[in-house]
């Protein structure tokens, strides 16, 4: 990925963040959201997508890593219990459940993998997936298999921003949209 020095400026309940926009193809930018570290977006973020959640959720469901701070924070305000799809498998992880996606920050194929111990808290619940942005659909996708494979029923699907196609994501919970640049 390469930088120019350009940022996209977004707004998520009343604060304010410039994106840096990296290339990540050839004629293809986008803006990088990374919430890690930055606790007011957090907390602003989980505080809005807190009061959207379907009121027949049971456990939310977040990949690893940059969403996780977002998934905590929901489910603080919420009292619903949170697992996160891993992406590398641990020595101390059983009787995992795995699916393989490929990210578009990483180009890579990548596998998430469901802990043996969290089972039980998705087997047959109502899940929420809580992304930071959702691109290309890829890691959702990752996860959408995972719940089929424990027995869940996805109830609602949430990020901060969608990105790309805004058609292609009405029926995610989200703050915002991202373009993709192409200049």
């Amino acid at each position: 990925m390469s930088y120019d020095g350009r940022v996209y400026t977004v707004e998520i309940g009343g604060l304010t963040r410039d994106l840096p926009i990296f290339a990540v193809a050839p004629q293809v930018k986008i803006a990088i959201f990374n919430m890690l570290g930055d606790t007011a977006i957090v907390e602003r973020a989980a505080d809005l997508l807190a009061g959207r959640l379907p009121a027949n959720a049971d456990v939310l469901i977040t990949p690893e890593v940059k969403a996780i701070p977002l998934a905590h924070a929901i489910s603080a305000r919420s009292g619903l219990p949170y697992v996160v799809a891993r992406k590398l498998r641990k020595p101390y992880m059983a009787d995992c459940l795995e699916a393989e996606v490929v990210s578009i920050t990483t180009g890579k194929p990548q596998t998430l993998f469901l802990d043996g111990k969290d089972r039980h808290l998705v087997e047959h619940k109502n899940a929420v997936l809580v992304d930071d942005v959702i691109s290309t659909g890829s890691t959702l996708r990752g996860m959408r298999l995972l719940m089929d494979r424990a027995g869940a029923t996805i109830v609602g699907e949430m990020a901060v921003f969608t990105e790309g196609d805004d058609a292609d994501w009405s029926s995610v919970i989200c703050l915002g949209h991202l373009p993709i640049f192409t200049d």
